[in-house]
């Protein structure tokens, strides 16, 4: 299949990050498969969910036949949902208008995706020195949350990539830094009264949103006093509560409030150091004045996921490699969060660089332009040429 096939196959899965993934990944793997290639799975604890890694060996050279090295094509599976999205069609099947295919996925990042598994023939026809590793990835729209099982995996199995390319939608320009997101649970404990006995109560909302107010004084903070990097549109870490829920009726004091929050840093600033702030207030001024009312009253916080920043250095071989083929000598950082930063924490330099926009991503009407993922196929092309023999 060509890319538009398998683009169109690809948006056709509804693989919202709510869904299992699995029939999409099982059509992938058949494909593979039938091409003489063995991909492995790794699956989520309830196995409703896999990622997909597969590796075309080095064909040439004293190390034919090795699994070792070579550069590693990464994407996710998962796309965000459409819910209450006015589409012009259905986001579930492929649409061409004006040179633009519509629908879900089709920027984030089925695209690339699509345009590595139309390759596969011709990168099985190249010769190389090294191998190429195809990576797919399941849960990456909820904070990164499936590849780290892959990864830990492919510790496991002692493979050791030289590089990495995600393909998020960079335009196909050359991205080599992001910043990190941690998000989180807060479960808000209180006790529950009769509003007209005020007194009686602990009342949890409240309470939730004076912690509220203060990561909102944190994140005025970074705001003000950085640390700044103005290669970021956004260029200081920034912290936002994004849900909330609780109370029962009108008249009743909530004993439960839950919220989320998350915090998206640069590279450099420890996560934990932002963190501490938190837990900090939380338990040096919170919970004394809500135990005052209530001695059971209690705070719980629980990370959903964390998926670390990326920033990777000039003077890497990737780094080189894919500014060579680009012709794109640039240098960007972005505020949102991709894989890339996991690949690069267990010792991968990772480069971020795939077709469309990232302002079409999560949108209704979210499109890839067909000359971009043109661009796309031709400079995983080079890319598999770079493998070759020098």
């Amino acid at each position: 299949m060509n890319t538009r096939q398998w683009l169109e196959q690809l948006v056709a899965f509804d693989t919202t990050s709510r869904n299992s993934n699995l029939e999409l990944i099982t059509s992938v793997r058949d494909s593979l498969q039938a091409q003489g290639i063995t991909p492995w799975f790794a699956h989520n604890k309830e196995r409703t969910k896999a990622n997909l890694f597969a590796t075309l060996p080095a064909t040439e050279g004293p190390e034919a036949g090795t699994i070792q090295g070579g550069i590693v094509l990464s994407g996710h599976t998962d796309v965000v949902p459409v819910d209450g999205q006015k589409w012009d069609s259905d986001p579930f099947t492929l649409t061409e208008r004006d040179g633009l295919l519509y629908g879900r996925g089709s920027c984030d990042m089925k695209g690339y995706i699509a345009a590595s598994l139309a390759l596969v023939p011709e990168f099985l026809a190249m010769p190389r020195s090294k191998p190429l590793h195809l990576a797919f990835s399941y849960d990456e729209e909820i904070g990164c949350a499936g590849a780290p099982s892959m990864l830990a995996e492919l510790q496991e199995r002692g493979i050791r990539p030289d590089s990495c390319v995600v393909g998020e939608p960079t335009n196909m320009q050359v991205v080599v830094a992001h910043k990190g997101i941690n998000a989180f649970t807060c479960r808000v404990h209180g006790k529950s009264a009769h509003s007209s006995l005020t007194p009686q109560g602990c009342n949890a909302i409240e309470y939730a949103a004076r912690l509220i107010c203060a990561i909102r004084d944190f994140a005025d903070a970074y705001k003000v006093n950085g640390p700044y990097d103005t290669l970021y549109d956004v260029p200081f870490s920034t912290m936002t509560t994004n849900q909330i829920r609780g109370g029962i009726a009108i008249n009743t004091i909530p004993d439960l409030c839950e919220f989320t929050y998350e915090f998206r840093n640069l590279p450099g600033m420890s996560p934990d150091k932002i963190q501490s702030q938190v837990t900090q207030y939380v338990r040096d001024q919170l919970l004394p004045k809500m135990q005052a009312e209530y001695p059971d009253a209690k705070i719980d916080i629980g990370i959903i996921a964390a998926s670390p920043a990326l920033e990777t250095a000039e003077q890497e071989a990737i780094t080189a490699l894919v500014r060579a083929l680009t012709e794109d000598n640039e240098k960007r950082k972005v505020a949102y969060a991709t894989e890339a930063g996991l690949f690069q924490q267990i010792g991968i330099p990772t480069i971020v660089c795939g077709p469309g926009d990232i302002i079409q991503a999560h949108k209704p009407n979210e499109f890839v332009a067909i000359a971009q993922l043109q661009r796309c196929e031709d400079f995983l092309r080079k890319l598999g040429r770079s493998l070759q023999a020098a």
